[in-house]
């Protein structure tokens, strides 16, 4: 028998009337996965992603002849092993009384936590798993000296690559903001009146930027893998790294014995992965 704990509402929750027909979302916070990463929505669990060694040149004097080299090719997969869900029953008199669809105001929120809990692993995996790291000066972006040091010395750990066509990203956490934006209200004439009018411009010196909420970046272990990026950030070549979410977000409304009204249960899987020939593309930044 499924259990569920009891649900709180409002004092006055239960209304014959209302002054909009919705409830109140809760705040939500910005999702960045899908801007930064390639991906596959494919009903596959493991996507293979083979690579060979790379040919050695020769460059000597004409004499006809060359030398022969072998090559190898190495196995690179991105395997689905990360389940997410989120469940919650709703008795049939608390939807009964509401005279309001709380059926569909709780999948909707357990749809976003889905995709919110999605996001936050799919940034902490890609950061640890970085081929490049680089460690910022004393103050890290809370520091607006520090600013346009930081973000030169991290694009030209990605300047020369072809990919970078596809365009750089940097994802830092809303704390780091307040150095930003004194940097970007005090560089140049159009620039800086762009900031003072407009707040926080979200590209700067080529590059993206995309704001997370504080606590986003952390430790912690997921299906037995190590994630290390509390105190850190990331930056990098978008579409470097990938991340799966075959079938997308599943929900389900399951009658419980005992019970009135419908258990509401949101799940999908999840896998991602830095591809090993691509990894010198994303950069874990350590916070000095």
């Amino acid at each position: 028998m499924t259990t569920t704990g009891t649900n709180t509402l409002g004092t006055y929750t239960y209304r014959t009337k209302f002054y909009k027909a919705n409830l109140q979302r809760i705040l939500r916070n910005n999702l960045v996965a899908e801007a930064i990463c390639e991906v596959d929505r494919t009903d596959s669990y493991l996507i293979r992603n083979p690579y060979g060694s790379q040919p050695t040149v020769q460059a000597t004097a004409m004499t006809g002849t060359y030398t022969v080299d072998d090559y190898t090719t190495t196995n690179d997969s991105l395997t689905v092993n990360v389940e997410i869900k989120v469940a919650e029953h709703v008795y049939d008199f608390e939807e009964t009384l509401l005279h309001y669809n709380l059926f569909a105001n709780r999948a909707d929120e357990q749809a976003y936590m889905f995709a919110s809990e999605l996001d936050s692993y799919v940034v902490n995996y890609i950061g640890t798993n970085a081929g490049e790291t680089y460690t910022t000066p004393v103050g890290g972006f809370t520091t607006a000296a520090n600013v346009l040091t930081i973000l030169s010395n991290l694009v030209s750990k990605m300047a020369g690559y072809a990919d970078v066509y596809k365009g750089l990203f940097l994802v830092i956490e809303n704390t780091d903001t307040t150095g930003l934006l004194v940097s970007q209200a005090t560089q140049g004439y159009s620039f800086a009146d762009l900031a003072l009018k407009n707040g926080l411009l979200t590209h700067m010196m080529g590059v993206d930027i995309y704001v997370i909420r504080t606590g986003t970046f952390d430790d912690t272990n997921v299906a037995g893998q190590t994630i290390t990026m509390d105190g850190c950030r990331l930056f990098g070549v978008k579409k470097t790294a990938t991340y799966a979410a075959p079938r997308g977000v599943q929900t389900e409304e399951k009658s419980v014995s005992q019970k009135t009204g419908k258990e509401i249960v949101t799940w999908g899987y999840v896998g991602a992965e830095v591809w090993a020939q691509k990894a010198n593309l994303l950069v874990k930044i350590t916070l000095a």
